[in-house]
């Protein structure tokens, strides 16, 4: 039985498209990490295997026993009774991560403005969130529903919700821009909130499927302190807005695509037809003109019966 229920194994850490992998990638190697809300050290575990020095900070004790044989050392704490500067050397990291944690907390203000003491120059924090407004959370409300899970969006242990334009806010007010900002997706329908499609007008459904945020499932995001200006952050949602054009696009272009293929294969049975009546004709011709031939001799053969020869010679004719 795993210590934890966040628990997974190294395999789904690298799984593409998902937070975990996108942590790493943003990560990179050579880096003094330091992950809050490590679990069982498992990210760190695959951060370490790239050339990391990782840390951890963990709330229980059990799961902090099994961290430590992943990660170089990890403490154990209540993180909004803590602060992360008493534990660690300020300064002494080049990434500090919070990989789907702040949600969990009462008050991640206080957290996340405290972690700019413990960044070395040039350092960033890495954080992953959900996203509250995607779409199958607002059809569930439509419906009066808002019932919490065991893990996703709706986690039963989640205080806090984010949106995009909630979390630009949050980091702001923490002092820092968001400088990068990913988004791992799950269609309309696809997760563990439960709707379904066939409950819902089409025009609305269509109209949720056109919309950026309906499909984010959660925001992984790299956050610098302030100092460099707000343009950062701007850049950052002007690289989001393209990429989700860019997603629209491919979309467009598969749909496209599988039109084309559809009219190909129209085409091909089109002409398989074509040639099919063209044999069945030229059979047909092949019969009629076999048909006359024998008419023909049957009228040289027997003069007498020309009157009758030259009535089955019309009909065929006809």
């Amino acid at each position: 039985m795993p210590l934890s229920k966040y628990d997974i194994e190294a395999a789904q850490v690298a799984e593409p498209g998902t937070s975990h992998s996108f942590l790493v990638d943003m990560v990179g190697s050579n880096k003094r990490v330091l992950d809050v809300g490590c679990d069982t050290g498992y990210l760190g575990e695959v951060l370490g295997a790239v050339g990391n020095k990782v840390w951890g900070f963990e709330i229980s004790e059990a799961t902090a026993a099994q961290a430590r044989t992943r990660l170089v050392d990890c403490a154990v704490g209540d993180l909004e009774q803590t602060d992360l500067a008493s534990v660690f050397e300020p300064g002494s990291f080049d990434v500090v991560i919070f990989g789907d944690v702040l949600e969990h907390l009462r008050d991640p203000l206080p957290v996340l403005r405290s972690t700019r003491r413990l960044l070395a120059a040039g350092g960033s924090v890495l954080l992953s969130t959900p996203n509250i407004a995607h779409g199958d959370v607002r059809l569930a409300l439509l419906h009066g529903q808002f019932r919490y899970n065991k893990l996703g969006i709706l986690d039963e242990t989640h205080t806090r919700f984010f949106t995009a334009e909630s979390l630009v806010s949050f980091a702001r007010d923490a002092g820092f821009e968001i400088a990068e900002l990913r988004r791992t997706r799950a269609e309309l329908f696809t997760t563990e909130i439960g709707v379904n499609e066939s409950d819902f007008p089409a025009e609305l459904v269509a109209r949720l499927r056109a919309d950026n945020e309906a499909s984010t499932y959660q925001f992984v995001a790299r956050l610098v302190p302030d100092d460099a200006g707000v343009m950062v952050t701007q850049q950052a949602l002007r690289v989001d807005e393209l990429a989700a054009e860019l997603d629209r696009a491919r979309s467009e272009l598969a749909v496209q695509a599988a039109e084309l293929t559809s009219l190909r294969a129209d085409r091909q049975s089109l002409a398989e037809q074509t040639e099919q009546l063209r044999t069945a004709h030229d059979e047909a011709v092949r019969q009629r003109d076999h048909l006359l031939a024998e008419v023909r001799e049957l009228r040289s053969a027997m003069p007498a019966t020309g009157g009758l020869a030259r009535r089955l010679m019309g009909r065929v004719g006809r």
